[in-house]
């Protein structure tokens, strides 16, 4: 019998979603808890539509579904669009939807093609008037108005009357109030930018002035008409947005303002109220070496906690005010991230968990019986899987059993919970569990979305050992028995910070490319190097003012090890990768050309002083203080050592990674006389989206392969 996938085509490879990957996500309970809701789409499109699951009766509703508004790229706004590109969000129609967490009767917020909708008691949805036009809309808790932003400024409109009110004023070109700025959004996972207070009487917000950061323009030249898009982006050394954090009081119209101290070189990444009222931030230093957690209880800030990281702080979203006072949080202090009890004034009580693995996302805490849930790493990096922990210490539970990868959603009353899992063989399933993971009804099946059903070959784990022997991990696709050795071999590669690609889960499975390349007679071989996400920071410190150094020495071990022990011919070596993992094509094609003879960069990073002050200080400092890491850490540097041949792709309206850096490359390359080929998308930004120019691209890149391998 013919499955799907025996014959993998490029139309194939360039589709989505990925097979097997239409399942429920953005799954809640109802605030009773009598129902979940999630977003799907039932015919397998990007398209989706909100669902309601009865718990007791099985049975399920369309309770929202797409507005025509909200079914094409086009018809969006400049401004969602962006904020879609900080999210990589693909996915069209009912994209984001809340509950009113603690109101009377059960409302519901769905926002939809560009205006705002709203159900209460279980009634039909109705738009609420005067909100066209509203950005990142939240309900307060009572659910009897909901906040918004628009041009700018931060307004609040009554539910379901509408009535809209603006709070804040002052907003003009490069200041806003209640928009999380560029930095926020696209590299410290800052998505909001105002907060409910718990008794819905104030609204805290961030005021961003970028108005001294130089604009940089961004040409649509592939469209009838010339468009230029103004960006205030901030490069590495460069200034910042100025951060404020306010406090409108909806009843007099007062706003007050937080003192955050005298350094206004810092960033907010994280704002909350405690359940008693009292507003919270979490307070990053420029360096993101300091990080600070204040209360804004009286005439000044209280520091609840003060930590210093070395190499430097990831953020995490795991802090949370318990009604006791209590405040559970994560830190990396012992150089894996694990999870803390704090006293009501910040003093530690105790730790939560322990050991050589980490903690990725602390899911909830059901505070009767006390009980903390999270999903970690500790049967090994490659899996996940959910746990919990009282919070007076004790042994840590493994809820999820099997291997693969795990997540979980508790209910309000912490009685049950939604369990996602999948693995290499097997796509996303979504169950209806007890809380302590006994399974009691299944959301989705995902029928016959299996690695066997559908064609497809899993990967295969493999380990690597790096120069200085620390274990490295691995994956391969290996082509058809019988395809004559020695292997041409293709590297697919990442490389950076904050990512992990080697796990045990379906996405692996669908990289079609990957699938593609192994059906054609490549061996396609994966590897996370150190710098990579997720196994402590001792793992992720090499790579610290100098990038593309260890990464590229990991990557040759791993295709010396290839040689060795797989059959690959390493005269036969090729290499791609996207964004960072794009900069490292580059890198791997200039500085080991020895061992990669043909790459394709998609949108790298070629000169790290022309990338964002937040992502590329993190790592590498500032130019000022790092002049020989960032020149040794630059493609343009090493454009002499190119022998092999490199293909270009790059969005020229890709607004995080500015296609200025192929353009400074372009020139380097010319200048040294290394022949070079482009493919360019005039249109496109840093996440290409257009179906006819995915497959256009799919062609040109595994024909490359094929082509000069």
């Amino acid at each position: 019998m013919s499955r799907p996938f025996d014959d993998i085509t490029i139309e194939q490879v360039a589709r989505y979603p990925r097979p097997g990957m239409t399942v429920p996500a953005a799954v809640r309970f109802t605030p009773d808890g009598a129902a979940i809701t999630y977003l799907h789409s039932a015919e397998g499109s990007l398209v989706r539509s909100l669902w309601r699951y009865e718990i007791a009766t099985g049975d399920r509703t369309v309770i929202a579904g797409p507005s025509a508004a909200s079914t094409a790229e086009a018809q969006l706004s400049r401004e969602e669009e962006l904020r879609r590109e900080r999210t990589r969000m693909r996915e069209l129609g009912v994209t984001s939807y809340a509950f009113a967490p603690r109101s009377a009767v059960p409302v519901l917020l769905v926002p939809e093609g560009g205006g705002l909708t709203v159900s209460a008691g279980g009634g039909p949805l109705a738009e609420v008037p005067g909100c066209e036009g509203a950005l990142d809309p939240h309900l307060s808790d009572d659910g009897t108005r909901v906040a918004f932003v628009r041009g700018g400024e931060l307004w609040v409109a009554d539910v379901p009357a509408g009535n809209p009110r603006r709070l804040t004023s002052g907003a003009c070109d490069g200041l806003t109030n209640g928009l999380a700025d560029f930095i926020a959004q696209e590299e410290l996972d800052q998505e909001r930018g105002f907060w409910w207070s718990p008794d819905g009487t104030r609204i805290a917000f961030i005021q961003a002035d970028s108005r001294h950061i130089p604009v940089y323009p961004i040409v649509h030249q592939g469209k009838d008409k010339v468009e230029i898009e103004p960006h205030r982006y901030p490069f590495a050394g460069q200034r910042n947005a100025v951060l404020r954090l306010g406090v409108a009081t909806l009843e007099t119209d007062d706003i007050t303002w937080a003192d955050l101290g005298s350094d206004t070189d810092i960033y907010v990444p994280r704002v909350a109220w405690r359940p008693d009222g009292v507003l919270t931030a979490e307070i990053l230093s420029r360096d993101q070496k300091q990080l600070r957690l204040l209360a804004f209880d009286g005439p000044a800030p209280t520091v609840l906690v003060e930590e210093h990281g070395e190499p430097w702080v990831n953020l995490s979203h795991d802090t949370r005010f318990l009604k006791t006072g209590e405040i559970v949080r994560s830190s990396e202090r012992t150089g894996f991230r694990h999870l803390y009890l704090h006293a009501p004034d910040g003093r530690e009580l105790r730790a939560l968990t322990g050991g050589d693995w980490t903690v990725i996302r602390l899911i909830d805490v059901d505070e009767p019986p006390r009980r903390a849930y999270f999903v970690a790493t500790r049967e090994g990096a490659a899996e996940r899987h959910v746990y919990s922990v009282s919070l007076d210490g004790g042994d840590v539970e493994r809820l999820t059993s099997g291997g693969g990868w795990h997540s979980a959603v508790l209910s309000p009353d912490g009685a049950r919970m939604v369990h996602t899992w999948s693995s290499r063989a097997h796509a996303p399933r979504v169950a209806l569990c007890t809380s302590s993971g006994e399974q009691r009804a299944m959301l989705s099946e995902n029928a016959g979305a299996t690695a066997e059903e559908l064609g497809l070959q899993p990967p295969e784990l493999v380990t690597v050992t790096a120069e200085d022997g620390t274990l490295l991990h691995g994956a391969i696709y290996r082509p058809p028995s019988g395809t004559p050795a020695p292997l041409p071999a293709v590297v697919s590669v990442y490389g950076g910070p904050h990512a992990q690609r080697v796990v045990d889960d379906w996405a692996m499975t669908v990289d079609m490319r990957a699938q593609y390349l192994a059906r054609r007679g490549f061996l396609v071989f994966v590897l996370d190097n150190r710098g990579s996400a997720n196994r402590g920071l001792a793992f992720e410190a090499p790579l610290q003012f100098h990038m593309g150094d260890v990464e590229v020495r990991d990557q040759v071990a791993g295709v010396r090890w290839l040689a060795a022990a797989e059959g690959v011919d390493p005269g036969r070596v090729g290499i791609y990768g996207w964004s960072y993992g794009g900069y490292m094509t580059c890198m791997a094609l200039m500085c080991a050309p020895e061992v990669f003879q043909v790459g394709v960069a998609g949108a790298p990073v070629t000169d790290w002083d022309g990338y964002d002050t937040g992502y590329t200080e993190r790592y590498m400092g500032t130019p000022k203080d790092n002049p020989a890491g960032y020149r040794e850490s630059s493609v343009l540097a090493h454009v002499d050592g190119l022998r092999g041949k490199l293909l270009i792709v790059h969005g020229m309206i890709d607004e995080n990674v500015h296609f200025r850096h192929t353009a400074r490359l372009m020139v380097a390359l010319a200048t040294a006389q290394k022949p070079y080929d482009l493919l360019v998308y005039p249109e496109e930004r840093h996440m290409p989206r257009d179906a006819k120019g995915l497959e256009y691209q799919e062609r040109r890149v595994l024909g490359y392969f094929e082509e000069h391998l």
